[in-house]
């Protein structure tokens, strides 16, 4: 059976096209017009990656992503904006999206997107290599863990993918450029503003630590800062 994904788009039209040619590149794909049936639907079944419209019945996608988030936090969440609503796109990230894609869209842009949050959440789990000290933390890149003391905290695929590139890069100052083209496989002023979002999450989860700090140079990039 193909990998299964939890399509959440009021539109059916626009639902049938994707969930019709997601079927043909061999995914499993179901799909709910309103918020509330697809948060019935993660409830239910287990599925490998979640597609969000922002604007939906009954439960808006900012809303349906936070439920979602709150059973588990690693399954990738894209979200399907409007194009030029940046608030829409960072109130997506907050509420605990990996990505989004602009209305209108092409289907091989959103296959690209599919296949490479599929690929990266196959990992190599188990291997040391991906687990890192930072601080007192211990960072589990394979399981998107973070902990320290007992408490564990779960990112985001993203903020996995940001921290542990901040952390190879540390003691330098890495350019945001390079961030989102690593990342986000862009580097617009849109991806910009989406990355600063990620930044202070990962900031609130190393506060405990005073002696790690992602350190901004304004206008250059960040620099992950872990002193002895």
């Amino acid at each position: 059976m193909g990998k299964r994904i939890l399509l959440v788009e009021d539109d059916p039209s626009l639902g049938f096209v994707i969930k019709d040619n997601l079927g043909m590149k061999g995914y499993d794909v179901t799909h709910c017009e309103d918020g509330e049936a697809g948060e019935n639907s993660f409830g239910a079944d287990d599925f490998h990656l979640c597609i969000f419209d922002v604007m939906l019945p009954k439960k808006d996608g900012f809303a349906l992503a936070r439920a979602v988030r709150e059973k588990d936090k690693n399954i990738p969440i894209l979200f399907l904006t409007a194009k030029g609503m940046m608030e829409d796109k960072l109130e997506g990230f907050r509420s605990g999206a990996d990505d989004y894609i602009t209305k209108p869209f092409s289907l091989e842009e959103l296959f690209c997107r599919i296949e490479v949050f599929l690929r990266r959440s196959k990992g190599t789990a188990g291997s040391d290599e991906n687990v890192f000290s930072i601080g007192q933390y211990e960072f589990d890149y394979t399981n998107f863990r973070l902990r320290s003391g007992g408490i564990e905290k779960t990112l985001t695929q993203k903020e996995a993918e940001v921290l542990k590139l901040l952390y190879l890069n540390r003691e330098k100052v890495l350019k945001r450029e390079d961030i989102l083209r690593q990342v986000w496989g862009d580097d617009d002023y849109f991806m910009g503003r989406s990355l600063d979002v990620f930044i202070s999450k990962l900031r609130k989860y190393l506060k405990d630590d005073t002696n790690v700090q992602i350190v901004n140079y304004h206008a250059v990039g960040f620099k992950l800062e872990c002193r002895q």
